[in-house]
Order: C-alpha cells, then sequence, then structure tokens
C-alpha cells in the first residue's frame, strides 16, 4: 500500500537526501547548531511535499511545494557551511547537492505548473441571482 506522495519522485528523492546525510555526516558537537538545521530543513522537504500533496486545491499545493523548495535551499547553505567549516569534502559537497539539485528542479516545475492552473476567475466566483 502507497500513499500518492510515496509515488513522488521528488518525495524519494528527498527520502535519499536524508539518508545520505545520516551516512555522511556524524553528529559533532562543535557543529551542533549547523547540524541541527540541517536536520530540520532536509526533514522539512519531504514533510511539506507529503502535506502540499494531499492539498485539493492548487495554491496550497504550491504553497507547500514552495516551502519544500525552501528548505531544500536552506539544506544546501548548511552543505556550503560545513564545506567551509572542513567538516566535508568535496566530493561529499557535490554529492549532496546533487541530490538538493534534482530535488529544487523537480519543485520548481511543479510549482510552475501549478501557478499556471492556479488563476482567478472572478467569474467563476460571481453569485448567480433570480431576477
Amino acid at each position: 500500500m502507497q500513499f500518492d506522495h510515496e509515488k513522488l519522485d521528488v518525495y524519494q528523492v528527498s527520502i535519499q537526501f536524508i539518508g545520505w546525510r545520516i551516512a555522511e555526516l556524524k553528529f559533532q558537537n562543535h557543529i551542533r547548531n549547523v547540524y541541527d538545521q540541517l536536520e530540520r530543513a532536509s526533514i522539512s522537504i519531504p514533510l511539506n511535499i507529503a502535506e502540499g500533496n494531499g492539498k485539493s486545491f492548487p495554491k496550497d499545493r504550491k504553497r507547500y511545494f514552495e516551502i519544500a523548495r525552501g528548505s531544500a535551499f536552506e539544506s544546501a547553505a548548511c552543505l556550503d557551511i560545513l564545506f567551509s567549516m572542513h567538516i566535508l569534502n568535496t566530493e561529499q559537497l557535490q554529492c549532496g547537492k546533487a541530490l538538493l539539485h534534482r530535488i529544487v528542479s523537480m519543485l520548481t516545475r511543479m510549482i510552475s505548473f501549478l501557478a499556471n492552473s492556479v488563476h482567478d476567475d472572478s467569474e467563476e466566483y460571481q453569485i448567480d441571482t433570480v431576477t
């Protein structure tokens, strides 16, 4: 049995990124703040994808996908910080960012599609009155 969001490639890649983060980054006390921020941001990606995919209205879905995309950008910034602190090497940075780039690309396309389907036809909301 699968939920609809589990069928999305972007969801699967976001779960893959969390697995990569856990495998590549072992907690170190001196990077607690950056590690905690990366953990929150990376977990936010699949959570917002799942919640957004469950929304009925394109405008609502778009908002959650935008939040997920923002969390992916935030995760990329955390990787840059860890690289600058010599916690990640070049290969690790490239691997993590490649996953995040895929996530951002897919979410950007999904957001663009939803933006094109979200429009406000004022006539659609007019109430017909019988005279």
